[in-house]
């Protein structure tokens, strides 16, 4: 009788996981615009505020390509990833100056060195954004930072690498904390999901107009 019962909730068990691994769903196609706060702003003056509050993060996805673009009203960055290849380029624009940068698969891994070995610690705290239920993880890296983050759970996008801390995050992360050198924390939160087709435009390389950078 015991045998037949542990056999049983073996049974529960596996139907439950292999349950909860079906409704994970693959997102292949999707445009995400993020909101960028600070959490401090003591030091900064207005001009630097107010570019942070006027800067918009948008995340584009399509199958195995992703661009994500940082458009505020003194720069735009651009940065398009090719998973296949592991490849990416950063394109920049500052005033009227254009700048692109190649970067193979070495040099986008050495790019995101700082994010090696980090380690992501899943919790149980939830929050819905978008009306998705999100959970919370906490990332360490090994220089002692900690990074938060919610990602929606039933969701994971079919690109992972271009936001190279988040790769081992088991979802679609749609809040998270990033640190610049001084110290300051800044915010990014999904404020718009599409999940309508993403023009393949958007991941065309430019081969005129733009000053070749070295990595």
């Amino acid at each position: 009788m015991k045998k037949i019962i542990t056999l049983l909730i073996i049974t529960v068990l596996f139907t439950f996981q292999s349950n909860a691994q079906q409704r994970q769903r693959t997102i292949a196609e999707c445009t995400i615009d993020y909101n960028i706060t600070l959490d401090d702003v003591t030091g900064l003056d207005n001009a630097t505020v107010e570019m942070f509050k006027s800067t918009i993060k948008t995340v584009y996805i399509k199958g195995n390509q992703s661009r994500v673009d940082f458009i505020s009203p003194s720069f735009i960055q651009s940065v398009i990833y090719d998973k296949r290849t592991g490849n990416a380029v950063i394109l920049r624009e500052i005033g009227g100056n254009k700048f692109l940068t190649k970067l193979d698969k070495a040099a986008w891994d050495k790019s995101n060195n700082k994010f090696e070995n980090l380690k992501t610690n899943l919790l149980d705290e939830t929050k819905v954004i978008l009306g998705y239920e999100c959970k919370k993880a906490v990332l360490l890296l090994t220089d002692g930072t900690t990074l938060d983050l919610f990602y929606a759970t039933n969701y994971i996008p079919s690109v992972k690498e271009f936001e190279y801390q988040f790769k081992d995050v088991p979802g679609f992360v749609l809040e998270y904390e990033s640190q610049d050198k001084s110290g300051k924390k800044i915010k990014y939160t999904a404020t718009k999901i599409n999940l309508n087709p993403v023009a393949t435009s958007k991941f065309d390389i430019p081969t005129t107009g733009y000053r070749l950078l070295n990595e």
